[in-house]
């Protein structure tokens, strides 16, 4: 800039686009009447003929008299440095739109819940409307336990805290688990799934529950996505030293610029405004994050709005031959002996253990409830149950603690204890374990498998 009282404008239509011409001068002229550094951020063409940043920055030289007699600067380029801040300014406003979601999806199980609870004080309620309610009330819980444990699941695999249990499995009977979980929503929808599997045994090393995961999510989001009455079709097939899965819908689809996100987290909001499907979306960026933990890779393709989507996992196949899966468990193990156990709840929300000790009891068991560490020590010296369902965030002892105690003292030292908690992290099972305690059960817990843990108690 040699210019000293005027700026020289001739490079401005060479350089500069347009639409920042004027920024750049109105800059420039102001740099001039104030006698201060220039500094300006704005876009310009490069030597390739691409259009980048810049950051132009001058300093004016005075003379003796104090009159600038010359101006001193350079420009860098700083494009990559503006594209990064623009990815972050992006991921910010998809992470706000995915907790604004969040809050939506969370509250609408409240409403109903909030419903039941009013209807069920009603002193006319009969019993086939309790058993109506009771019905939502599960549902609704459900609901959100599938909503926290999708957070829960993208949490502690984006920061490598998942651990898979790998194992050869022959991949047709991966994808037939996977379609039994998702049978109910697709007969729901009314769509018509095709299943073409391999003719033969084709072995992968993998987690199977996590496999499994995977495949059903694709197939939740193909239902959840297609208009009722649609085409869903799941697909197997070798090629050489790979096996590749593809789900293929006649759905909604999306966008080519949305497809190529499809699998980022926070992106998923995008796909379309209409969320009377639920969910948060999780769904798929989990789906990259496990296939990538067992050596694959996933893909989505969709030729636009109202055609469709095809999603195609790729895993290398195992050296392995033959079906190794595990038995399955049995039914008779979830089953509820009839011997009645002493129980004790250690639990300081008051409604939590109430609605436990219902249940227990409604089962036959005898259970006491605590709402305190110290009053449950004291009172299972002088009258030791035989299991204790055990709270973790407890007041003035936490029931890790808590565990700790029992497992001193002589009178339960011997007796079965059970986690109940909120927290449900491998640290936090860890933790638990170390304590003392025999199993380890995450809030809202499935009564089946507690029921399980009782059956083997009374079997034992």
């Amino acid at each position: 800039m040699k210019d000293t009282v005027e700026p020289d404008h001739s490079w401005l239509e060479e350089y500069i686009p347009p639409e920042d011409q004027e920024l750049v001068k109105k800059g420039m002229h102001k740099a001039i009447r104030d006698r201060t550094i220039y500094e300006l951020e704005h876009r310009v063409r490069r030597v390739d003929g691409t259009y980048g940043w810049a950051l132009s920055r001058a300093v004016p030289m005075f003379d003796a008299a104090g009159e600038i007699y010359e101006w001193i600067g350079a420009a860098s380029d700083i494009t990559e440095r503006k594209q990064v801040e623009e990815k972050l300014k992006d991921a910010n406003r998809h992470k706000d739109e995915f907790l604004a979601m969040l809050a939506h999806e969370l509250r609408n199980p409240l409403a109903p819940i909030g419903a039941a609870a009013e209807l069920l004080q009603m002193a006319s309620v009969d019993e086939a409307r309790v058993r109506q309610t009771s019905q939502i009330i599960g549902r609704q819980v459900s609901h959100m336990s599938h909503l926290i444990d999708d957070l829960l699941d993208v949490s502690r695999v984006t920061r490598g805290l998942v651990t898979l249990e790998k194992a050869p499995l022959d991949i047709r009977h991966i994808l037939m688990d996977a379609v039994e979980q998702v049978t109910p929503l697709i007969r729901a929808r009314g769509h018509h799934l095709a299943l073409h599997l391999p003719p033969n045994t084709t072995m992968v090393t993998g987690d199977k529950k996590r496999l499994v995961q995977v495949i059903a999510n694709l197939l939740n989001n193909a239902a959840k996505y297609t208009q009722e009455h649609g085409n869903i079709e799941l697909r197997a097939d070798v090629q050489a030293s790979r096996v590749l899965i593809a789900v293929i819908d006649n759905g909604i689809g999306m966008a080519p610029e949305v497809a190529a996100r499809a699998f980022d987290l926070f992106s998923q909001a995008e796909r379309t405004s209409d969320r009377a499907s639920g969910g948060l979306g999780l769904g798929l960026a989990l789906v990259k994050s496990l296939v990538e933990l067992h050596g694959g890779t996933v893909t989505c393709e969709s030729r636009g709005i109202g055609k469709g989507s095809r999603f195609m996992v790729c895993l290398p196949l195992s050296s392995v031959r033959g079906d190794r899966d595990r038995p399955h468990e049995t039914d008779s193990d979830n089953q509820l002996m009839s011997n009645s156990l002493r129980v004790m709840v250690v639990d300081d929300n008051v409604d939590a253990a109430a609605m436990l000790a219902m249940l227990l009891e409604a089962s036959g068991h005898q259970v006491v409830v605590e709402h305190r560490p110290g009053r449950a020590l004291e009172r299972a010296r002088k009258a030791p149950p035989q299991i204790f369902l055990l709270d973790i965030g407890l007041p003035d002892m936490d029931g890790n603690a808590l565990a700790q105690r029992l497992r001193a003292q002589p009178e339960t030292a011997h007796s079965v204890l059970v986690a109940i908690t909120g927290y449900g992290q491998e640290r936090d099972r860890e933790k638990a374990f170390a304590a003392g305690f025999d199993h380890h059960l995450v809030k809202p817990i499935d009564t089946k498998e507690l029921y399980k843990i009782l059956a083997k108690i009374n079997k034992a």
